[in-house]
């Protein structure tokens, strides 16, 4: 009986001791995880421009995630991001070919100003249209002709100098693949249907015997 107590207490010190060890190094490993190509990021940020007007930020809302290195990123943040660990903060300043790049002047567009509409018919305006591919291409209101409006296809962002305040909140293993669900087997073949069996042929009725 003391063996037995003796033992159990052993092995509780054991856990005590062993337990915060396991702690430790679960948060060391965590600790230890960098922003890199295929990470899951969780990111609190805040953009504004160089004048210092916040033009968009998450504080208030959950963070931005995304997969690193998976061009979900402008390419100046996603490498400045590169490297920093959970809990890193950075002010970070990106310039427009980094960002949302030049502005293209091949993407202004004269259309007829009938096919605006009326309530959205003044400078700076957004409207969405949509492409061959059905996919939504926002456009701003750049001019108003006499009688078509130059449409704005570039970025709202385009040829702008970024400002960003970044926070690495989170840094998770990519998430699994969705499992692709096995392919349905095709039904069995049915078997034929068996040949109806074919009726023997009548005899032929014997000849009448010639009258005399």
């Amino acid at each position: 009986m003391r063996h037995r107590i003796a033992s159990v207490v052993a092995l509780l010190s054991f856990l005590v001791l062993f337990s915060p060890l396991r702690l430790i190094a679960a948060e060391k490993a965590k600790d230890d995880r960098v922003v890199k190509d295929g990470m899951m990021i969780s990111l609190d940020y805040t953009l504004k421009g160089t004048d210092g007007k916040v033009i968009e930020t998450s504080k208030g809302r959950e963070p931005l995630k995304y997969l690193h290195g998976q061009k979900m990123m402008i390419p100046g943040l996603e490498k400045e991001l590169t490297g920093m660990k959970v809990g890193g903060e950075k002010h970070v300043t990106i310039k427009p070919e980094d960002a949302y790049g030049a502005i293209d002047s091949k993407a202004f567009q004269e259309v007829p100003k009938e096919k605006i509409p009326v309530n959205g018919l003044k400078v700076g305006a957004i409207l969405a249209a949509k492409s061959p591919e059905g996919r939504v291409i926002p456009m701003r209101i750049h001019e108003i002709k006499d009688k078509t409006v130059v449409m704005d296809m570039n970025h709202p962002l385009a040829g702008k100098t970024l400002v960003f305040d970044v926070k690495v909140v989170d840094i998770q293993p990519p998430p699994p693949p969705p499992s692709t669900p096995p392919a349905k087997s095709a039904d069995p073949a049915k078997p034929a249907a068996p040949a109806k069996p074919v009726a023997p042929p009548q005899p032929a009725k014997p000849a009448d015997p010639a009258k005399k």
